[in-house]
């Protein structure tokens, strides 16, 4: 029999709130990934940062776009790309642009020579060494999750193919240059076609893109800030939980309601005006009641 837990678990009702963009263009060289990045960077905030990793290739486009830039050389190890995610953070961008997050995954110093490095602390075993490498990696992919701003990464593409009957080779698609799984792990993830510069969606929690592919314009930028934004932030949230408390308070004859909502709003911004509110309701509701 399994012991019960002590912890206390509390659910609440879900509630869509404002969202930060966490997106990936995957694409070969010359699909257009930098400037589709630039372009949607640009109708989600006025501060962009761009860390580049692909020989200051951002910086061709200075002329029609406005952001600062971090050059990043070697090694490109995990954590070198989570203190400079936490670092624009810091410094008050709205945006930020990795160009490109595949560096993290097979550039010098990234996951993949760690791993190789690790593997020989375990007899060659790098099934193990992914024990220590793993918990690195994280760490990036946190570091994009979790950090309030918008956040665009663009990865390399390699075709991913199999060999059907008689030997004929099959295209299955646009394999990122990333560990499996990354782009799941995003809002939206899209591959970029080289022939048409169309960016077709492979993951899309906004149901935004069209399945078939579109170009990214500024439109498109402004349409993903409209969905982002259509939610309440937590603040927001909780004045309109203050305002319907209100009402509640003022509309109320049972004393006993009066300590509910309160509990509701203990340990919050708005417990001192809850309890005053609460206190000049009961006394008039006490008042009414003697004067009956």
């Amino acid at each position: 029999m399994n012991k019960q837990s002590k912890e206390q678990f509390s659910f609440t009702k879900a509630e869509r709130k404002k969202a930060k963009l966490k997106l990936n263009l995957n694409g070969a060289s010359g699909s257009g990934k930098t400037y589709s990045a630039l372009v949607l960077a640009s109708s989600l905030g006025k501060k962009i940062a761009v860390i580049d990793t692909e020989n200051e290739s951002a910086a061709l486009y200075a002329n029609e776009f406005s952001f600062d830039t971090l050059p990043l050389k070697p090694p490109y190890n995990p954590e070198r790309f989570a203190g400079a995610i936490h670092t624009a953070y810091n410094m008050g961008y709205e945006v930020l642009v990795i160009d490109s997050a595949s560096h993290e995954w097979i550039g010098t110093g990234g996951c993949l020579e760690i791993n190789d490095e690790a593997a020989k602390r375990f007899k060659g075993n790098t099934w193990s060494a992914w024990s220590e490498t793993t918990p690195k990696h994280r760490k990036f992919i946190d570091a994009i999750l979790q950090t309030d701003m918008h956040i665009i990464t663009t990865t390399r593409a390699k075709t991913e193919t199999v060999q059907g009957e008689k030997g004929k080779v099959i295209k299955l698609g646009m394999k990122a240059e990333q560990r499996d799984g990354y782009e799941y792990e995003l809002t939206v993830s899209l591959d970029m076609l080289h022939e048409n510069k169309f960016a077709i969606p492979t993951k899309d929690r906004t149901k935004l893109f069209n399945p078939t592919g579109e170009v990214i314009t500024k439109e498109t930028g402004e349409k993903l800030i409209a969905w982002l934004n259509d939610g309440r932030s937590q603040e927001e949230a909780l004045q309109a939980s203050f305002d319907e408390a209100i009402k509640r308070i003022n509309s109320t004859n049972d004393v006993a309601e009066l300590g509910i909502i309160y509990s509701q709003f203990k340990g919050t911004d708005c417990e001192a005006e809850i309890v005053s509110a609460c206190s000049s309701r009961k006394q008039s509701l006490i008042g009414t009641q003697g004067n009956a």
